[in-house]
């Protein structure tokens, strides 16, 4: 089981099945499985990644590079198919490991360090040795933005410091990596500038909502439409140089050069529709009718847990995947799936139940996201705990952690989006 602690939380049929229909939809993406479905190699030549199809005799090199929460599998996976065919590469990742033929780095999330710069570096380094001849097979994943660090005239903990501002403020994750881009010296499209003229082929686990490939890990290998006068535009609008006590920031324009993405193939190889079809299938199965209220679902915790409780209908399992913003007032501790379902449980019938999970099993915290009821209310009740007064804080790992409805998985090689479940009897 991927959730660990399934039989302490599914203590009523319907936590139960609400809890079975998260664990099938965190199966679906399950990076290995991913890149078995997705990449095939015929008569040790043709390289299939669904609908793209590769001569590998045609490359004098083939180099791997991997960035992102979903990267160290991918690259596991990947090696695995391909074998001797892989030159040399490398892989970043929060999660490490031995591999054959490529070399694994290990960064920090979410907040970068001079770690990632360090393996940014080498990653730079192998990108430039590529030439017109190699092929550069990428993997790119959500974390990436975190992960791949070469600031631009700005130090490692500056740019965390802007990334956390904007965070704290409610910014949605299109704005935060905007300015990320803008920021950087590889992402926004200049990975692929740098790989230039080699042929780059993008295995891309999409995290954000609606599968804008320009934003996921802030579009390393993807011609960017934004501007340093969109960044500069975004970040007065949070006062970010004021938060962060920084007399200026200087921005960097990425790549619009056409030339440099004529040999860049991106194809997404898993997103939120992977893990939201697996889940309604599940429900159809245990007998409930099924509702997608959206797959690229956005807005504040608070505002779309009302939603999505206040629109079940009886018997009815309503799905939704995206990403949810939180403007962090107090001193608490807990992710915005916490903070969604901590939400919800005012505006909870009694036969219905919320779920909210982060599919990297890592919702700020050791929880992957909640699960809420009637009887978390009523554990709260009898402990006396005012969840009001935990959402003021922003702490609703605190509140999970003692009513006992955090969802445990412990870190996972996937991360697609946040997926989201009300389920009514």
């Amino acid at each position: 089981m991927i959730i660990k602690n399934f039989a302490q939380l599914a203590t009523s049929p319907l936590r139960r099945d609400a809890l079975q229909i998260i664990e099938v939809g965190l199966h679906a993406i399950d990076t290995e499985k991913v890149i078995k479905t997705t990449v095939k190699f015929h008569k040790n030549k043709f390289l299939a990644i669904k609908d793209t199809w590769l001569d590998l005799d045609k490359y004098r090199r083939i180099y791997f590079v991997g960035i992102g929460k979903a990267a160290f599998a991918a690259a596991k996976a990947l090696e695995t198919t391909l074998g001797n065919r892989i030159t040399d590469g490398l892989v970043l990742d929060i999660q490490g490991g031995r591999l054959k033929k490529i070399k694994s780095l290990v960064g920090t999330h979410p907040d970068p360090t001079e770690a990632n710069v360090s393996a940014t570096r080498e990653i730079i380094s192998l990108l430039r040795s590529a030439s017109e001849e190699d092929l550069v097979i990428a993997v790119i994943s959500g974390g990436g933005s975190s992960l791949l660090c070469s600031p631009y005239q700005i130090s490692c903990q500056e740019k965390a410091s802007v990334v956390d501002a904007m965070m704290d403020s409610g910014a949605t994750i299109e704005e935060i990596n905007t300015v990320r881009k803008h920021l950087s010296e590889i992402k926004g499209g200049n990975f692929a500038k740098i790989a230039y003229p080699a042929t780059v082929v993008s295995l891309i686990f999409s995290d954000v909502p609606g599968n804008d490939v320009s934003m996921v890990a802030s579009g390393p290998t993807v011609l960017d439409p934004t501007t340093i006068t969109d960044a500069s535009k975004i970040m007065a609008k949070y006062d970010v140089l004021k938060k962060c006590k920084l007399p200026h920031c200087d921005l960097m324009e990425t790549p619009k050069n056409p030339m440099y993405f004529q040999l860049v193939t991106n194809i997404i190889v898993a997103d939120e529709r992977l893990a939201i079809d697996a889940m309604r299938v599940e429900a159809v199965k245990l007998e409930y009718k099924v509702e997608v209220f959206s797959y690229q679902i956005e807005g504040r915790a608070e505002e779309v847990a009302k939603k999505l409780v206040l629109n079940t209908k009886p018997k009815t399992a309503l799905l939704a995947a995206g990403e949810t913003t939180v403007e962090v007032k107090g001193g608490g501790r807990g992710g915005r799936n916490q903070h969604l379902v901590l939400s919800a449980l005012n505006h909870l019938r009694e036969d219905q139940v919320i779920v909210s999970v982060n599919s990297d099993g890592i919702d700020h915290s050791s929880f992957a996201g909640a699960i809420g009821d009637e009887h978390t209310l009523a554990n709260a009740k009898k402990k006396k705990l005012a969840s009001k007064k935990f959402l003021d804080n922003c702490d609703s790992f605190h509140f999970f952690q003692k009513v006992g409805d955090g969802i445990e998985t412990g870190a996972l090689s996937s991360n697609i989006s946040d997926f989201m479940l009300a389920l009514s009897k």
